[in-house]
């Protein structure tokens, strides 16, 4: 039950942070990130009486619905929690933070909260804190084993009817919304001698968000990475080695029985997955034992096992690919 709990306060607080992050740093500014959020305000400037979070729910409830009857998906509670929440949560928030139903439907930064958060002079950091703050709230559901629906839907129809993979898949919705903002918008421009520049700028800064959100949602759900694999091959028994970690790292390893191509001697390989800490001790103590080993070190993308991760089940962990 505990556990339970935690989960939906965390998709709670994931739904809360990313509806913050639009609807203080992407809403004001026209900044399309992609997605159905990024379409939603893209019609907000068409339709600026109905709310961005409005337009999401417009969107969010078909996918939903077309997620079950053409993908044959079972929607968990979660999920079905998670999409109708954040659309809520952009909406509520949005009528606490302006002063009046104009300055709503303008989604005037010079209003917001005041003024004391209008950053319409720093579109660049606007853009960058904005993702950082989507894309963690969004890695935080979807750590919980729930997605907020949207565009991920639309990939995933596209890779099963056209056979497109789902990270082009995505790609090509994000460019797609990105193209309409930018029509939109600089449609909504036209007024000005110089109306191409600022919505150009904007796409370059919306491409900028779509970027850093992925960035960021990767780090969040997987973290940084930072675990190595090493293999080290030598003519000689590597017991100093054994005993290294073993007993100081509190780890085990692999030993491999293998020979040298060119001389037919027997070696032995040791296959073992440290974390980048622990890489320094780990070559000193080889040189300590042999000195001619033969070692590589590289990136361990993931590791799963005892003192690891547990292996992901099809039923908790989602894997569009």
């Amino acid at each position: 039950m505990k556990k339970t709990l935690s989960a939906w306060a965390k998709i709670l607080l994931g739904c809360l942070i990313l509806a913050s992050g639009f609807v203080f740093f992407i809403n004001p500014y026209n900044i399309v990130p992609g997605g159905v959020y990024g379409a939603s305000i893209v019609l907000h400037n068409l339709f600026p009486s109905i709310q961005v979070g409005t337009f999401g729910y417009m969107f969010d409830i078909p996918l939903l619905i077309l997620s079950v009857v053409l993908l044959g998906a079972k929607l968990g509670t979660r999920t079905i929690a998670a999409a109708l929440t954040t659309p809520l949560l952009m909406n509520v928030l949005s009528r606490l933070v302006y002063p009046t139903q104009e300055a709503l439907e303008a989604l005037d930064p010079a209003l917001l909260l005041g003024g004391c958060l209008d950053m319409s002079d720093h579109l660049m950091l606007t853009s960058i804190i904005g993702a950082v703050i989507i894309g963690f709230g969004t890695g935080l559901v979807i750590r919980q084993q729930a997605t907020t629906g949207g565009s991920d839907i639309v990939a995933m129809l596209l890779q099963k009817y056209c056979h497109i993979r789902f990270s082009r898949a995505i790609l090509l919705v994000d460019g797609a919304v990105v193209g309409f903002g930018l029509l939109v918008i600089g449609l909504g421009m036209g007024g000005t001698d110089n109306a191409g520049q600022p919505a150009l700028y904007l796409s370059f800064y919306s491409l900028i968000s779509i970027f850093i959100i992925s960035r960021v949602i990767a780090y969040t759900i997987n973290g940084a990475k930072n675990d190595k694999l090493i293999f080290v091959i030598s003519a000689q028994p590597l017991t100093e080695l054994h005993h290294y970690i073993l007993r100081d790292l509190d780890r085990t390893a692999t030993c491999i029985k293998s020979s040298g191509l060119y001389t037919g001697a027997d070696k032995e390989m040791l296959f073992l997955v440290v974390s980048y800490k622990e890489v320094a001790g780990v070559k000193l103590k080889i040189k300590e034992a042999d000195p001619r080993a033969f070692v590589v070190v590289t990136d361990a993308y993931d590791a799963f096992g005892e003192g690891w991760k547990q292996l992901p089940s099809s039923a908790s962990e989602l894997q569009p690919e």
